[in-house]
C-alpha cells in the first residue's frame, strides 16, 4: 500500500517562510511527477507546483518567485519551500504523486496525501 505523508505545516506570520515535505512510502518502482496543491476554505483545490522525475518544474503563475519545489528521488520525497508568505496563502496543502508505478509492468496512478495546514497571520 502506498502512502503519502506531508509535514512542515504550521502558523507563520506574514512575510515568513515554511518548508513542506512529503514522503511517499510503500511499494514504489517510480513516481513520474510529484506536486503540491492547496485548498483554502470555500475554494476549490488548486495546483501549486510540480516536479518530474527528471527535475523539470512548473509553478502556478501567481506563485512564481515565492515558492520553490524540489525533490529527492532516492527518498521519494518532495519539498515545497515557501517564502514571503501572505495571508492568502492560508490553506491545506496536499501532496500529489502522479503516475506512481508500483512495478515496472503497470502504467501508474495518482496518489494523494492527507494534507497539512498552513496558516499565515497578518
Amino acid at each position: 500500500q502506498v502512502q503519502l505523508v506531508e509535514s512542515g505545516g504550521g502558523v507563520v506570520q506574514s512575510g515568513g517562510s515554511l518548508r513542506l515535505s512529503c514522503v511517499a512510502s510503500g511499494r514504489i518502482y517510480r513516481i513520474y511527477s510529484m506536486g503540491w496543491y492547496r485548498q483554502a476554505p470555500g475554494n476549490q483545490r488548486e495546483w501549486v507546483a510540480s516536479i518530474t522525475i527528471y527535475g523539470s518544474t512548473n509553478y502556478a503563475d501567481s506563485l512564481k518567485g515565492r515558492f520553490t519545489i524540489s525533490r529527492d528521488n532516492a527518498k521519494n520525497t518532495v519539498y515545497l519551500q515557501m517564502s514571503s508568505l501572505k495571508p492568502e496563502d492560508t490553506a491545506v496543502y496536499y501532496c500529489n504523486a502522479s503516475a506512481l508505478q508500483q512495478t515496472i509492468y503497470e502504467s501508474g496512478r495518482d496518489y494523494w496525501g492527507q494534507g497539512t495546514q498552513v496558516t499565515v497571520s497578518s
